[in-house]
């Protein structure tokens, strides 16, 4: 695809090949699902994706293999998200959710307001979420396929965060490490 990464931790905590987790990072792009897989190589993940994405050829049939389908339009689809993530989770699996809940269409939208489906998640399972900020895609690779280039992706690993009772607590936390990181780099 004409990317390269460069990943800067922020943190010195590891990512332990044996642990579940929660993943969140920002979300600018479609290219941004990639990362999370070659980022995590030893855990079996499974994306949060909206429904829609299913419709692309040969990338839609692999997508809802990997992914826990929501239709964003529809309040039922949404409430069995958390359902199908618990599922997977019990199953081994590491979840990749974009707390933002997709793309917002203002593209002045720096950081959108966090959803609390990641941070239940990772309460409930005692999953400790890695937060990651990814810079550049956004740029690289719009949404708008008439532009975009090739280029090198920065990856910052924020932190870990160990699962805690207070889910506002989480998505506060979580929220604030890559609204820093998004603008002070």
């Amino acid at each position: 695809m004409g990317f390269r990464y460069e990943l800067k931790k922020l943190t010195e905590k590891k990512i332990d090949k044996d642990q579940q987790y929660v993943i969140i990072a920002n979300h600018t792009s479609i290219m941004d699902i990639m990362l999370p897989v070659i980022l995590f190589p030893d855990h079996p993940i499974c994306f949060v994706g909206k429904k829609e994405l299913v419709k692309i050829p040969i990338f839609g049939t692999i997508y809802k293999r990997i992914c826990v389908l929501v239709d964003r339009k529809s309040a039922k689809s949404r409430a069995e998200v958390y359902k199908r993530c618990a599922e997977r989770m019990n199953e081994g699996d590491s979840i990749v959710i974009f707390p933002e809940g997709g793309v917002p269409d203002d593209t002045s939208i720096i950081l959108d307001q966090f959803k609390d489906g990641a941070f239940i998640l990772s309460r409930d399972h005692q999953s400790p979420i890695v937060v990651f900020t990814f810079m550049g895609l956004k740029e690289m690779f719009p949404f708008d396929n008439s532009k975009g280039h090739p280029g090198k992706v920065k990856i910052y690993m924020n932190d870990i965060i160990e699962p805690t009772k207070n889910i506002q607590e989480l998505k506060e936390v979580s929220y604030n490490l890559i609204k820093f990181t998004l603008q002070n780099n």
